[in-house]
């Protein structure tokens, strides 16, 4: 009978009511939303790099050495020099080591230099390896494959000619041994995208001519006699690493970080990637209770409508109280309504969200790289509505405890 009694009411102030619904629901999406996108980026991170039990790099930071090697963001203290790298790859518990070189770029896109390797063992998104969208690996010295965005960006295509710029930022161009582009790599959502990848010979070729940071005055060194150097790295910047079998990665990280010739460190991405969002955790914090700030002003709000029709509804009240209903009644009929306001909205906010997730999901990951996946909703999100259907019985309390000690002579009272 009850329940009856509230929909009936609701149907009555049908435009306040939906009013109502709808401020719940965009603050319960809202609120939802950016948990989705804050699960969602943790898991595009950590799909960057999978596959790859240890970061190696010169001795710094886990963060640091992570961020420089996959992220490309931020440089190296130091670099690692080509016998330890060799040093590590004959080791009987790697299975495949991939050296990368970084330092130059390209119209502010970085430049890495790597072997075929990295395309074989390089995974991203729970094992899917880089395939090309147009073209092929590069097979001569000065050949390069470029990432998507690196492609649209610049509006490159294959067989287009390409110069390198010495450091990041760089006016100094290595103008004489310019690149032509072999392939562009398909969509990966990772920094790939944003990458120039060449050969880390072809990184030791175009430096021919230059010593410590600037090229040597008037030497230019043929690309003919070039190709016929050694042109064997002497350092790299970091290298990625495969071990025979997971129980050896810890071995192999010790033994890495003991090395004895010279200072480096070995580290496990995830256990990186878990520093990393200890460090921007505060951030994430923050931005979860501003929603949900959000949807405590929506809450206030529904309070707020509630109150403002107690004294449109003292008749009604005196009505129901004249053919004998129980000032708890009163209180239980408005608890009633705000819990069926505060699921509707909610359920309609979970709705919005997966209505918005199924249209803009290709889009955001084709712009910022991040993987949302339409799934059933998650316990979380369940427990997310019944915390605002038990929330908004709550703030009902406070209206309701008026109307609870409403007079009948008040209720019947006219007023001149």
């Amino acid at each position: 009978m009850i329940l009856r009694l509230a929909i009936a009411s609701l149907f009555a102030r049908a435009l306040t009511v939906g009013m109502t619904i709808l401020a719940i629901a965009l603050s319960v999406a809202l609120f939802l939303g950016v948990e989705k996108v804050r699960t969602g980026a943790k898991e595009s991170f950590a799909d960057t790099i999978s596959g790859t039990d240890l970061i190696v790099g010169a001795r710094s930071g886990s963060v640091q050495l992570l961020l420089y090697s996959v992220f490309r963001i931020g440089n190296a203290t130091n670099n690692v020099s080509w016998e330890s790298y060799q040093d590590i790859a004959a080791r009987p518990d790697v299975e495949w080591i991939v050296p990368i070189s970084l330092g130059d770029s390209h119209r502010q896109f970085r430049v890495m230099g790597t072997t075929r390797a990295f395309f074989d063992h390089y995974k991203y998104r729970q094992g899917r390896s880089l395939e090309t969208a147009d073209g092929v690996i590069m097979d001569d010295l000065f050949d390069t494959v470029i990432g998507a965005d690196v492609a649209a960006t610049l509006g490159y295509s294959v067989g287009d000619p390409i110069v390198v710029a010495h450091g990041l930022a760089s006016f100094s161009e290595h103008k004489n041994q310019p690149f032509r582009i072999s392939g562009i790599l398909a969509k990966t959502g990772t920094p790939v995208d944003r990458t120039v990848i060449v050969s880390v010979e072809a990184i030791e070729a175009i430096h021919v001519d230059w010593r410590s940071g600037a090229q040597i005055p008037g030497q230019v060194t043929p690309v003919d006699v070039i190709r016929q150097m050694d042109l064997t790295p002497k350092a790299i910047t970091a290298a990625l690493v495969g071990v025979e079998s997971p129980l050896q990665t810890f071995a192999l990280q010790r033994a890495i970080n003991e090395y004895r010739q010279e200072p480096l460190l070995a580290v496990l991405p995830g256990v990186a990637l878990q520093e990393l969002w200890g460090i921007v955790g505060i951030a994430e914090t923050a931005l979860l209770a501003v929603s949900a700030m959000v949807v405590v002003t929506a809450l206030i709000g529904m309070m707020a409508t509630i109150f403002s029709s107690l004294n449109e509804r003292r008749r009604e009240m005196a009505i129901f109280r004249a053919m004998g209903a129980r000032p708890t009644t009163i209180l239980g009929l408005l608890v009633l309504e705000a819990m069926l306001m505060a699921a509707l909205g909610a359920l309609l906010g979970l709705a919005l969200l997966y209505a918005g997730l199924s249209v803009a999901q290709p889009m955001i990951d084709s712009a910022f790289g991040l993987w949302l996946p339409v799934t059933a909703p998650s316990l979380q999100e369940l427990w997310v509505i019944l915390v605002v259907v038990g929330a908004g019985a709550i703030v009902s309390m406070v209206p309701a405890l008026r109307a609870y000690r409403m007079s009948l002579a008040d209720g019947m009272m006219v007023r001149s």
